[in-house]
């Protein structure tokens, strides 16, 4: 899988499209000159036509690199659940996506069709070819006058044609010249690009190209299931790992491409004859989330230790990581013959949910796909959110109804007053930073006022001691209070943040060793359904097969700690600084007996805390 790391920089990418936006300019302008225009007014209507043909030109290139768009759709923010907008910065230019994920979770498409793209260029003509400069001309005495443009556009594979209807008035001296049609045509390959862009576009989200490489990927760069042999945790820092996922999908995205390759893995087989290429940058918006998880750590916990199962005789750590990824992938199309002079670009949003592919739309995807309720917020209602020492909370608050997620605002004091979509038993969120996560239930079609109460959290400094000494070795220590539950891998991490209430404490102490297991074979039994007509009754019938366990080598085994169940007071919280727990040392086992009878032990012994 090595080989599959992509090593292309997005610095090439920029590069080539800076020259490509200073090439569009030297496209050939084929003005359709009158006969009828006498010969000391023709320099004055041939700047009017190259006039006609810069605006024509300004347009194309918009359209070619905003996505098919002069004047952008509608924008649509993103929000803390959805980072996407519905437009890409680029370069300092927004371009619309065509395909993305709303800030409510809700799939979209803003794909324009090739007439909207003529009535864009037409608007952006008539608005702009009233401006042309003709000051040198009036200098000269040359009165220009100008009414009424009304633009009609054609796009072909290789070519604009722009015809203007607009009456165009010279007068010099005693002579005078009149105009109403005029037409250019310009150069282009936008049609012909747009076609292949449209192309592209179907077969990348019907056949999930894109979203099968970032599974590729995710698997490449990150822990997505497997099984380890341990007796102590796996641990993972879910920053590390989102952060060395951005690194992969840049890389491996940038070395995408539609012609041979040295690696064929990264060509993408389309069926359009130009090139194209997929850009993305790890500092774009991205959306990574990851189950089970707790706090920043990713965290498996071996099997075969736990009190009753010493029969194993081994450990072994099964890990299965659900993702929900969403990162965008700018695509650019080129001619087939390797010019730069002209490229047509899109983003989309590549989905990922579950470890899946999201579902690809249908073809009048533009519409919604479900209910966007977050659309019609019409039930008004006040929000009051404070401590549990009645002190006001400036806190962030949504609204959660079946699935969507709307952000409703944040609090003022302790005070917002919003308007909610009507919905029965949904949910309310608050977040503050210091603070834990609360959510109460509210119907909006029957209640107009809510108080929410946010448990504050304290942090402390944790300090471990081993039988009353002070212990910095390695240890693996967890919080479970109600719903909030953290992990702390000490000594690397000696801060937690506490709440009041009631905590199960438990601390597992591990030290190295180099216990061998060797290969052992094991039978293992189930019940499985009777064949013929009493497998039909429900009768059952037992049947054995062997497991071969192969020799294995645990490094890390368990030397001590305990558990204990600890309700925090809030005056202990005020008013203490650090958090020691107390606890007793095992003998660092040398054989898989001594490794059983330490859990045994381990379920029996009790911690000291002590807030001071």
């Amino acid at each position: 899988m090595e080989s599959k790391k992509g090593q292309v920089t997005i610095f090439i990418i920029v590069a080539i499209l800076m020259v490509a936006g200073f090439a569009i300019y030297f496209f050939v302008v084929s003005p359709i000159e009158s006969s009828s225009i006498p010969s000391n007014f023709q320099p004055v209507y041939s700047t009017f036509l190259s006039c006609l043909g810069d605006d024509a030109l300004l347009g194309i290139s918009l359209l070619q690199t905003q996505a098919g768009y002069i004047y952008l759709p509608d924008f649509e923010p993103g929000s803390e659940y959805m980072p996407f907008s519905s437009q890409l910065s680029f370069l300092g230019n927004s371009i619309p996506y065509w395909h993305y994920v709303s800030g409510n979770n809700i799939p979209r498409e803003q794909v324009p069709t090739k007439r909207q793209m003529e009535q864009q260029l037409e608007l952006f003509i008539n608005n702009k070819i009233t401006g042309c400069n003709f000051d040198s001309y009036y200098d000269q005495g040359f009165e220009v006058s100008s009414v009424n443009p009304v633009a009609r556009v054609q796009i072909d594979d290789n070519s604009v044609a722009v015809n203007l209807e607009m009456e165009l008035n010279v007068v010099k001296d005693d002579e005078s010249m009149f105009a109403r049609t005029h037409k250019v045509t310009i150069n282009s390959k936008l049609g012909s690009l747009y076609d292949s862009a449209l192309k592209v576009y179907d077969e990348t989200r019907d056949k999930m190209i894109l979203e099968n490489y970032a599974i590729d990927t995710l698997r490449l760069y990150a822990p997505v299931d497997g099984v380890n042999i341990s007796c102590s945790p796996l641990i993972w820092s879910a920053d590390g790992v989102f952060s060395d996922l951005r690194d992969g999908i840049e890389a491996n995205t940038l070395a995408l491409n539609s012609k041979e390759s040295v690696d064929d893995y990264f060509v993408v087989d389309l069926p359009v004859r130009e090139e194209v290429r997929f850009v993305n940058s790890k500092d774009w918006p991205y959306r990574v989330e990851v189950t089970p998880s707790e706090g920043n750590l990713l965290m498996v916990n071996p099997v075969g230790n736990q009190q009753g199962l010493g029969i194993l005789g081994f450990c072994y750590a099964p890990y299965h990581f659900v993702y929900d990824l969403n990162y965008p992938v700018l695509v650019q199309v080129y001619p087939a013959s390797g010019g730069m002079d002209e490229f047509f670009q899109f983003p989309l949003a590549v989905v990922i949910e579950n470890n899946n592919p999201q579902k690809s739309l249908v073809a009048s995807a533009s519409d919604d796909v479900s209910v966007d309720l977050c659309q019609y917020k019409n039930s008004p209602a006040e929000i009051i959110v404070i401590d549990n020492e009645g002190k006001s909370v400036q806190a962030d608050v949504s609204y959660e109804c079946s699935d969507n997620s709307c952000y409703i605002g944040k609090t003022s004091g302790a005070f917002l007053k919003g308007s909610f979509p009507q919905c029965v038993n949904g949910f309310v969120t608050a977040r503050a930073e210091g603070y834990k996560d609360a959510r109460y239930l509210f119907s909006s079609v029957s209640q107009t006022k809510l108080t929410m109460t946010m448990e504050k959290i304290y942090d402390k400094q944790i300090q471990l001691k081993l039988d009353g000494v002070d212990y910095n070795g390695n240890a693996v220590i967890y919080f479970t209070s109600g719903d909030y539950t953290q992990t702390i891998v000490y000594p690397d991490q000696k801060v937690i943040g506490l709440t009041r209430g009631q905590s199960d404490i438990q601390v597992y102490v591990y030290k190295d060793s180099s216990i061998t297991l060797g290969q052992s074979v094991q039978e293992q039994c189930v019940d499985v359904p009777r064949q013929g007509f009493l497998g039909f009754a429900g009768l059952k019938e037992e049947r054995c097969f062997e497991v071969e366990i192969p020799e294995q080598v645990v490094s890390q085994v368990l030397a001590g700690g305990g558990k204990q169940n600890y309700y925090v007071l809030d005056s202990e919280l005020r008013y203490s600084g650090k958090l020691e727990i107390d606890m007793d040392e095992l003998p660092v086992p040398s054989s898989v007996e001594q490794l059983n009878t330490n859990y045994l032990l381990f379920e029996s012994n009790d911690l000291e805390i002590n807030l001071v």
